[in-house]
């Protein structure tokens, strides 16, 4: 199969997960204001704010639009929610099956955030979505012989 679609596949993927939770952010922000951390002022604000950079990085994925740049962005936001979110909570918390959930979330935090720094990585361009044959770098640049004088 056709690596390409493969790839486009699993960002067509990851753009689906990152709307379903800009969605739930934007439908239950009173379940989710509690997790926001105490030292944050405007609790809800943070909870509609993610949602909205969440389902902005899912079109962005979707319509191949400024995908490097989102996919960095999404990455850092997902970083910040691991260590200001799921870490403390996993830290922090008695409770045994509280404590399990943060694992959980923390671990698939910290792996779509993977997976958005992969996507931004081997993006070339912005246009992924399009063949292209771009030329891997030149090892002339760093070649060892003298060039003609």
């Amino acid at each position: 199969m056709n690596q390409h679609l493969i790839s486009r596949f699993a960002i067509y993927v990851l753009a689906l997960v990152m709307a379903f939770f800009g969605i739930r952010h934007l439908l239950y922000p009173d379940v989710l204001v509690v997790t926001v951390p105490a030292f944050l002022p405007g609790g809800k604000f943070w909870v509609y704010l993610t949602g909205v950079a969440f389902i902005l990085a899912a079109l962005s994925l979707f319509t191949n639009i400024w995908v490097r740049t989102a996919a960095y962005l999404l990455a850092l936001l997902l970083f910040i929610i691991v260590f200001t979110i799921h870490l403390p909570n996993y830290v922090e918390t008695a409770d045994k099956a509280y404590q399990q959930m943060a694992l959980t979330n923390l671990l698939k935090d910290a792996a779509l955030a993977a997976f958005a720094l992969y996507i931004a990585s081997n993006a070339r361009h912005q246009r992924i979505l399009e063949e292209t044959d771009v030329p891997e770098e030149r090892l002339e640049t760093m070649s060892l012989e003298p060039g003609p004088m």
